[in-house]
C-alpha cells in the first residue's frame, strides 16, 4: 500500500486544479476506476459504522494492488509518462488519480496514523493540516454505472487471456516486454467481442498493437484459458522501430523529421513541452 501511495504522490506531484476535468468527459476507464472507488467506499464506510477494521483493510488492499497497481495504473502509466500536457487523456487520468488518492488517504487515516498524515501534507500541502480532520470522501456513489463494469468485467476476462499468453512469451525468452508482442485474438463468444467494440486493446493490455479475429478458424497450439471460453491468443512480434520515449514499437517511429526517434504522438509532445519551456521534462 506504501508503494502505490508513493507513486501516486510522484504522479501528482504536478497535478493543479486547471488540469481537473469533469469526470463524465473521462473515458470509460477512467469512468470504470471511480465506479469501482464508489463500490469500495460503500463497504469501507459501513465496515467503520461496524467497528469491522480487518473489513476496512480487507477490501482496500486488493482494490490497491489488483484494480490499480496492476490494471488502471499500470495502464496509464504511458498517458502519464508519454502524453503531452493539455492531453485531455492525461489530465482524465490524473483527476481520478487523485480522487483515489484522497479517499484512500481518508480510508486508511485511522489505521495508518502516521503513513496517512505524512502523505496528506504532500498531497494538500494548502488543505487541512491534518488528514485526521478530514471526513470520508462524500458522494462517490453518485459515480456508480453497473452496465459500464459489466462491459469491463468482459474486457478485462480478455486482458487476461492476452496477459496469459504474454507471460508465455515472456518466459520462453521470445519477448522482453509485452510491448514487443502484437498478438492476435479469437473471439468466438460473442457478448465478449461486442464489449470490446471501440475499445483500444493493444491499450488496455500493453501491447504496442493487437489484432481481433472475431470469426474464424482458432490455430492449433493457441492459448486459451477454461475460465475464459471463447477466446485464444496466438503470439505475434510487434513490426517497426522502438520509440525512444514511449518504447512502443511502430512502424511510424521516424515519421517527424524533427524528432526522428519517436512516434507522431511523443513528438507531438514534445514539441508542446518545447513550447512550454519544459524541455526534457517527460
Amino acid at each position: 500500500l506504501r508503494n502505490t501511495i508513493r507513486w501516486m504522490l510522484g504522479s501528482l506531484a504536478h497535478f493543479s486544479e486547471a488540469d481537473r476535468v469533469d469526470w463524465k468527459s473521462a473515458p470509460e476507464l477512467e469512468r470504470l476506476m471511480l465506479h469501482r472507488l464508489a463500490e469500495v467506499d460503500a463497504i469501507v464506510q459501513q465496515a467503520y459504522a461496524d467497528f469491522d477494521f480487518k473489513k476496512v483493510v480487507a477490501a482496500v488492499t486488493p482494490f490497491m494492488t489488483g484494480d490499480c497497481s496492476a490494471f488502471y495504473f499500470d495502464i496509464r502509466k504511458d498517458a502519464l509518462y508519454c502524453e503531452a500536457p493539455s492531453s485531455h487523456l492525461r489530465k482524465s487520468a490524473l483527476t481520478v488519480v487523485d480522487a483515489i488518492c484522497d479517499a484512500v488517504l481518508k480510508w486508511l487515516a485511522p489505521i495508518l496514523v502516521f503513513t496517512t498524515d505524512e502523505a496528506w501534507a504532500m498531497f494538500r500541502p494548502n488543505g487541512a493540516p491534518s488528514v485526521h480532520v478530514e471526513a470520508f470522501p462524500e458522494g462517490l456513489a453518485g459515480y456508480r454505472d453497473e452496465a459500464l463494469a459489466e462491459r469491463w468485467k468482459k474486457i478485462r476476462r480478455v486482458r487476461a487471456v492476452v496477459t496469459g499468453a504474454l507471460e508465455i512469451e515472456r518466459a520462453n525468452k521470445a519477448i522482453g516486454s509485452s510491448l514487443e508482442a502484437a498478438p492476435v485474438v479469437y473471439i468466438s463468444d460473442a457478448p465478449s467481442r461486442v464489449a470490446l467494440e471501440g475499445v483500444d486493446m493493444a491499450e488496455v493490455c500493453i501491447t504496442s498493437g493487437i489484432t481481433i479475429e472475431p470469426t474464424g478458424d482458432v490455430p492449433e497450439g493457441a492459448f486459451s484459458l477454461p475460465e475464459v471460453p471463447g477466446v485464444a491468443v496466438t503470439p505475434a512480434k510487434a513490426e517497426g522501430r522502438k520509440c525512444a520515449r514511449s518504447w512502443k514499437i511502430s512502424p511510424l517511429v521516424g515519421a517527424d523529421p524533427e524528432f526522428p526517434d519517436v512516434t507522431p504522438r511523443d513528438a507531438a509532445a514534445l514539441r508542446e513541452l518545447k513550447a512550454l519551456g519544459k524541455w526534457g521534462a517527460a
